[in-house]
């Protein structure tokens, strides 16, 4: 089989994402924010099973971490891994869809790490569920 080009992988990336971020879910339809192609594990190169798709913020938040300070038990947890994890079995959404919620150490870690309830990006969430486009199904 012959490796893929950067231009098929991330190509493959985004149609598997769906065009959202793969931690917060926030969609470049309606952020207008090019999403990037993220390592998972920042060692672990190229292969499809390391990248995710993920938003600046997160991407810029998460930078080379793999694991972070759970807040409610001050232990090292990994960072939610979209490849491995199902995104429904650690957040769910609240407050009409603008606020993640976490439900495990995972969960509590990774959207204190990626800032993914920061005032900015709440706010903007709010403006896109008025709109009807969040959040995503």
């Amino acid at each position: 089989m012959s490796e893929l080009s950067w231009a098929e992988t991330v190509r493959i990336v985004h149609q598997r994402a769906g065009g959202c971020c793969e931690y917060c879910q926030t969609c470049q339809r309606v952020c207008g924010q090019s999403m990037h192609i993220e390592h998972i594990d920042p060692q672990g190169g190229n292969q499809l099973d390391n990248l995710c798709l993920a938003c600046p913020s997160c991407n810029l938040s998460k930078a080379k971490a793999i694991s972070a300070i759970d807040p409610e038990t001050d232990e090292t947890v990994p960072l939610f891994n979209p490849r491995q994890q199902l995104w429904q079995e650690h957040f769910e959404w609240v407050d009409d869809g603008v606020r993640i919620l976490a439900k495990t150490p995972i969960g509590r870690a990774t959207v204190i790490r990626l800032k993914m309830n920061i005032d900015r990006v709440v706010t903007a969430r709010k403006v896109w569920v008025k709109a009807g486009e969040h959040p995503p199904q």
